[in-house]
């Protein structure tokens, strides 16, 4: 019987939100929330899990009281609990503060874990770090950006794209997976059951730092060691260029603009060549 650990993260509804000048992170009650898409992937791959091989599920996630929804949302798929770590201390915290946090939740509330799920990244931030950071918290092995994988026995067999190889990994349990959203695991539908027991009996508990045993200068804006200097919104410089003439004159304009980034792709010297 497998016991599986998901984190999982609310993220905003949008593309685009404004920065809080003052602190440098995201204003979030200016949008709903929804659960991270490679989260969602993490989910389902150890939904899946435990259809085929028995045990449980744990849903994590840390935010304010409103983070409490994609939990409901994890039972309604078919998580068995949810825990909300949830702390005005813990506001404002970088990847690290995240990781310790959410490792010392995972030793307190699921001893005896089998393996711990997270998205590869998420859409707001993109850092990709907490997963790995996790692991070390928790001194277990992990792999990142995982697509498929399967348990047989202690036994974790992964697939995963690295450039244009398709690598086959193993890792002994317990241990840690972060998962892509483009691989396997899809997203599926709440059933209508679901739905009520999200509501109904839903094993979902609220716990702060104390709870948990932290320390409130380790965690949050207190404990991170990353200090944001400056946000700003990049400006894009695309400009559009129609080349007209014969097929050879528009090849030969080609050449002289982007010489220098063709070669560099083909690894060859156009320049010489046309000599």
């Amino acid at each position: 019987m497998l016991k599986l650990v998901v984190c999982i993260k609310q993220v905003p509804m949008v593309s685009e939100l404004p920065w809080n000048p003052k602190t440098g992170t995201l204003m979030r009650d200016l949008a709903e929330g929804m659960i991270n898409p490679d989260c969602r992937s993490a989910l389902d791959a150890a939904l899946r899990l435990r259809e085929k091989l028995g045990g449980s599920v744990t849903v994590i996630t840390m935010g304010p009281p409103m983070a409490e929804e994609v939990l409901r949302e994890a039972v309604a798929l078919g998580a068995d609990r949810g825990i909300l770590l949830t702390d005005r201390n813990m506001a404002g915290a970088d990847t690290a503060a995240t990781s310790h946090t959410l490792a010392r939740a995972i030793q307190k509330t699921c001893l005896g874990f089998d393996l711990v799920l997270c998205g590869s990244s998420t859409s707001d931030s993109e850092t990709a770090q907490v997963g790995p950071q996790l692991a070390e918290e928790l001194d277990i092995p992990s792999v990142a950006y995982v697509d498929v994988l399967e348990i047989t026995g202690r036994t974790v067999r992964m697939q995963r794209r690295a450039d244009n190889f398709l690598e086959t990994l193993e890792m002994e349990l317990p241990g840690l997976v972060t998962l892509t959203s483009s691989g396997l695991f899809a997203p599926r539908y709440v059933p209508l059951g679901g739905l009520q027991a999200a509501f109904e009996g839903a094993d979902i508990v609220s716990l702060d730092g104390a709870a948990v045993g932290l320390d409130s200068e380790k965690i949050g804006a207190k404990g991170s060691a990353t200090k944001i200097l400056n946000v700003y919104s990049p400006t894009a410089g695309k400009k559009n260029v129609v080349l007209t003439g014969a097929p050879k004159r528009i090849v030969e304009q080609l050449l002289e603009r982007f010489d220098d980034k063709i070669g560099g792709a083909i690894g060859r010297d156009l320049k010489t060549d046309r000599k």
